[in-house]
């Protein structure tokens, strides 16, 4: 019987499997207390193709005094420059774990981009 740890890191393996037969980018998102990271990685799995964090200074003067970039407000702006940067370098679709395929909206739901526990 497989451990949670080991149950989790299969689940994972083998939906990056499944993303990668699609033949289209994932999206990765990592949330922290204080950041949020996103990046988009091709079909592939060897490039980095858009990435966008809370850590970027340009994102650190937008959200104001606070500093903060592990909430709600720092989820929908960096989901809208993720959005950008890869319509940008030419990505049509995505897949992240959440939605097996998804187009490219510079509207993405911060719900969605701040969610990281599935």
């Amino acid at each position: 019987m497989l451990t949670k740890k080991e149950q989790r890191l299969r689940r994972a393996r083998q939906t990056r499997i499944r993303i990668a037969q699609q033949g289209v980018a994932r999206l990765t998102v990592n949330r922290t207390n204080l950041h949020i990271y996103a990046s988009v990685i091709s079909g592939c799995g060897t490039k980095v193709l858009a990435a966008a964090s809370t850590a970027e200074a340009e994102v650190r003067q937008t959200l104001g005094a606070s500093g903060k970039g592990g909430n709600a407000a720092a989820a929908a702006l960096i989901g809208k420059r993720i959005a950008e940067k890869a319509k940008a370098a030419g990505v049509e679709k995505v897949a992240s774990r959440h939605s097996p395929t998804r187009p490219v909206k510079p509207a993405c739901s911060s719900k969605r981009i701040g969610k990281t526990n599935g």
